[in-house]
């Protein structure tokens, strides 16, 4: 049997021979990347998710609770009843005596639950 070691390379080696500092010309001024900047040049920033899933963990509990919420629209409508499914562009609230409706998202100013409502004065 033949005894084989892994051979790693040391971290300080790797980072010279990799590192893309140049001398300094006399009389040109460094970019400001190398002026110890944190950031790498060529470090892109990282693309936000699409979906960080605070919103779907929400229209599930409210969903698999059948909660009546109160759904407020862009034009000050009132939409009561619970939320029966959501998809990426719409929500379908079931209302109890009257037609059940799909709402776009985009047209919702936005939903509490109708316990939270306070009486009128």
């Amino acid at each position: 049997m033949i005894n084989r070691k892994l051979v790693r390379p040391n971290l300080a080696e790797m980072k010279e021979r990799f590192s893309t500092t140049r001398p300094q010309q006399p009389g040109v001024e460094a970019p400001p990347a190398e002026q110890g900047g944190a950031r790498e040049p060529n470090r892109r920033r990282q693309v936000p998710p699409e979906n960080t899933s605070a919103e779907a963990f929400y229209y599930v509990k409210q969903m698999t609770n059948r909660t009546p919420m109160v759904v407020v629209l862009d034009n000050g409508d009132q939409l009561r009843g619970h939320i029966e499914w959501y998809d990426r562009n719409c929500i379908k609230v079931n209302r109890d005596g009257t037609p059940n409706l799909l709402v776009y998202k985009h047209a919702i100013r936005y939903m509490y639950k109708q316990e939270e409502e306070t009486p009128a004065v």
